[in-house]
């Protein structure tokens, strides 16, 4: 909800699962450390979203880029992903609803660096 207000395009939990599938995206969680480390989408680089490196993403800047955080009115993942269109990255947008809507689809979860599905 907060995603677009601020311009960004968001996409589902299912979508992202089907995208991730097809190894067509990288994710970033937008959470703070020990959120990431209790719960995250499978493969979600946990990053800062204020300060992350354009390194942390992919080379290519027509690739897929979804950031998340916490919910649907959490600022982090849009604020994240506003930066990475500014950086020049074309296809980027935002994790409806969050690892809170990740978790209500009840989608595969990794906690730490150990998958939890």
């Amino acid at each position: 909800m907060f995603a677009r207000m601020m311009g960004v395009a968001t996409i589902s939990p299912w979508r992202l699962h089907e995208k991730m599938q097809r190894g067509a995206v990288t994710v970033f969680d937008a959470n703070p450390r020990p959120s990431w480390m209790n719960g995250h989408v499978p493969g979600a680089v946990n990053i800062d979203a204020s300060e992350y490196p354009e390194r942390d993403l992919p080379e290519n800047k027509n690739s897929c880029v979804v950031f998340y955080c916490s919910g649907p009115w959490s600022g982090a993942s849009p604020y994240a992903a506003r930066r990475a269109k500014q950086m020049g990255y074309i296809n980027v947008c935002v994790l409806s609803n969050g690892i809170r809507g990740w978790i209500a689809a009840e989608l595969p979860m990794e906690q730490g660096e150990t998958n939890l599905s």
